[in-house]
């Protein structure tokens, strides 16, 4: 997301290198290349220039101190001026009443529908919330579909009344249902259109007025940039919603409706989300995704995701194996699924500093592992526990077992090799093969 804004802040840095001091003169073509890029980025050219103005006042007469060059001062003003324009810290989402009641808007085929789904994954798995997802979209049987498939998916309940075309009746029915079901939050997924209209405006405003939500959530397309916010503006003016969420991040995004919605329409961003998975949702932090704009990575969130499928008891296994030189292919299986549900791939290598950049043009996507674990489960258990027994007629069987030849299986087999003589090395080191987070 956002690689091509990330290159140009970049570049526009380079005009600092060599300077022993930010001055008028050379923060000049600094300032203009930083206005350009966020108007590439589609970013509305008063908020790119407010931007600027305020990245100059903090600048101009700094002094280099601690062997901070012109430069890496210039990415920190910026970094906290990105961080202030896209709200300044986490907004806190709310889930008071018995049910909690959130209110879901948004133009059609902005990812909405997708959305609830996801924000009922995101309740059930992380705050332990029992939700009910309800289909008020009268105009759209495929919405209906959509969203019972959604909630099949996921495990949790829907309420809908196909024939009934009042959606504010169908929204009242669905919270006396939740009441009766003991479910504890209600979340409604409204009715969208192409373009902003009457009709859905005012039935997503009786909506709101019937059921008195404690969040109203308006969902955004973020490849649709200035677009999105002008449209984001319309809706507040009427429904006065209570946070934003950006979708389809894992798109060509631009960046201007990320970086432009919060100045123009005063609310956070809540929620940001990435593909049709229904656990690729995440809480928006500013300063998090001020860091991956400008090309820092974002270290904090890889850990989260990888702490969410931590097992402590599995991991201390897995490191009296890696001791003993005893990591097998089965383990490695075990760690590739492991990997594989902290999410899409190149968005997690991209959380790393200083790989976003390098990965931007590389196809990585989650069949990656796909030939890897074909190999794996070819094998017996009696293989994927002994690597070392591995003829080369038992490799010829894994070859055809895999749809794969046999110089890709010795390359794996190879690549195995050699990693758990890494593993080896690491683990003949000072405080060697020790986890993070582990006692010994």
């Amino acid at each position: 997301m956002f690689n091509n804004l990330s290159e140009k802040l970049e570049s526009a840095f380079k005009n600092l290198k060599g300077e022993s001091r930010i001055n008028d003169l050379n923060i000049a073509n600094t300032l203009k290349d930083i206005r350009r890029a966020l108007l590439d980025a589609d970013v509305n050219f008063k908020i790119a220039k407010e931007f600027t103005d305020k990245v100059k006042d903090k600048a101009v007469g700094e002094k280099v101190i601690n062997a901070i060059s012109p430069g890496q001062l210039m990415v920190k003003i910026v970094q906290d001026e990105l961080t202030q324009l896209m709200g300044g810290k986490e907004a806190a989402f709310e889930l008071n009443g018995n049910p909690a009641v959130i209110l879901v808007a948004g133009l059609q085929g902005s990812g909405k529908t997708t959305f609830t789904g996801k924000l009922a994954q995101y309740l059930k798995t992380k705050k332990g919330k029992s939700p009910l997802l309800v289909a008020a979209d009268i105009y759209r049987p495929a919405a209906i579909d959509q969203l019972t498939v959604l909630a099949e998916q996921i495990g949790v309940s829907i309420y809908s009344e196909r024939e009934n075309k009042d959606a504010v009746s169908i929204a009242l029915n669905a919270i006396k249902e939740a009441k009766s079901t003991n479910k504890n939050v209600v979340i409604i997924d409204t009715a969208g259109r192409l373009a902003v209209d009457e009709v859905m405006m005012t039935e997503v405003a009786n909506i709101k007025k019937a059921v008195n939500p404690t969040e109203v959530l308006f969902v955004v397309d973020s490849m649709t940039g200035q677009d999105a916010v002008n449209t984001a503006k319309v809706f507040n003016d009427r429904l006065d919603f209570s946070g934003v969420v950006l979708t389809k991040l894992d798109g060509d995004t631009r960046g201007g409706a990320a970086l432009s919605i919060k100045y123009t329409v005063d609310k956070p961003i809540k929620f940001m989300s990435s593909g049709e998975k229904m656990d690729t949702l995440d809480v928006f932090y500013p300063e998090r995704m001020a860091q991956r704009i400008l090309g820092m990575g974002d270290i904090t969130s890889l850990v989260e995701k990888a702490q969410a499928q931590y097992d402590e008891v599995a991991a201390r296994k897995l490191e009296k194996k890696i001791r003993k030189n005893q990591f097998d292919f089965q383990d490695f299986m075990d760690q590739l699924q492991q990997i594989k549900k902290m999410g899409n791939l190149k968005d997690l290598m991209g959380m790393i500093p200083g790989v976003g950049k390098a990965v931007k043009d590389v196809d990585i996507n989650d069949d990656s592992f796909k030939g890897i674990e074909a190999m794996i489960s070819s094998m017996t258990p009696f293989e994927r526990a002994n690597p070392d027994a591995l003829s080369q007629s038992r490799r010829s069987r894994i070859a055809k077992g895999s749809g794969k030849d046999i110089q890709e299986v010795n390359a794996f087999m190879k690549q195995f090799e050699q990693m758990k003589q890494m593993m080896k090395m690491m683990n003949n080191m000072p405080m060697g093969g020790k986890f993070p987070g582990m006692k010994r």
